[in-house]
């Protein structure tokens, strides 16, 4: 079983890679997951999607490429073609946006639940629970108060204090790890464009 420290430190990191991803990248990711599975209602009607997509594609390309004076006959049923092709295929986007905003709904519900709400119920659930306890002496009495503020036992560490410590030191590491990948990409990187830049500039003067 995971112990109530662990659960802390996983469910900080998750909310933290959640929030840093963003709703609407995690909600199309979701969306693009579910509509491959058999049992998304949808999946038939998002194929049919792409396929409308690249016939009305191909079909005004084809009409482009077709005289309405020279051919009119033609012209006029490919357009003909081409209205009834866009017409089904906004019918069938509006089915699916609606489709897509219920998805979306339920999703940020479910995403709740699973970050803020689980974290919300743990500290009531805990509240009166210690995560670990510190060392007698270690610290002043005022402190082993406030690090079991609001309910914990006096010398331990409650959920709330052990909570909010956990989610500064997630963000605190993850804005480390960015900044050194940001610094290593721009040392790898740098010796490749010095190349490309000097050859674009060439390229403007030749010009």
């Amino acid at each position: 079983m995971v112990s109530l420290l662990a659960l802390v430190v996983i469910l900080a990191v998750v909310t933290h890679i959640v929030n840093t991803i963003g709703a609407q990248q995690i909600n199309n990711l979701l969306w693009s997951l579910y509509n491959f599975l058999p049992i998304s209602p949808c999946r038939a009607d998002v194929a049919s999607q792409r396929g409308l997509q690249r016939e009305v594609v191909a079909s005004r390309t084809q009409l482009r490429a077709t005289s309405s004076q020279d051919e009119f006959a033609k012209w006029a049923k490919l357009r003909r073609t081409l209205d009834k092709k866009v017409a089904d295929l906004e019918q069938l986007t509006a089915s699916i946006s609606s489709a897509r905003q219920q998805f979306d709904s339920k999703t940020r519900i479910l995403r709740w639940i699973l970050t803020s709400g689980l974290r919300i119920l743990i500290q009531f659930w805990y509240t009166r629970e210690a995560v670990f306890w510190i060392p007698g002496g270690w610290v002043p009495g005022y402190v082993e108060w406030g690090l079991s503020f609001p309910k914990a036992p006096i010398g331990s560490v409650s959920i709330q204090v052990w909570s909010f410590a956990v989610g500064q030191v997630v963000t605190l590491l993850s804005g480390l790890v960015a900044y050194v990948f940001a610094l290593f990409a721009a040392r790898f990187m740098a010796p490749r464009l010095v190349p490309v830049l000097e050859e674009e500039e060439e390229e403007v003067k030749s010009i």
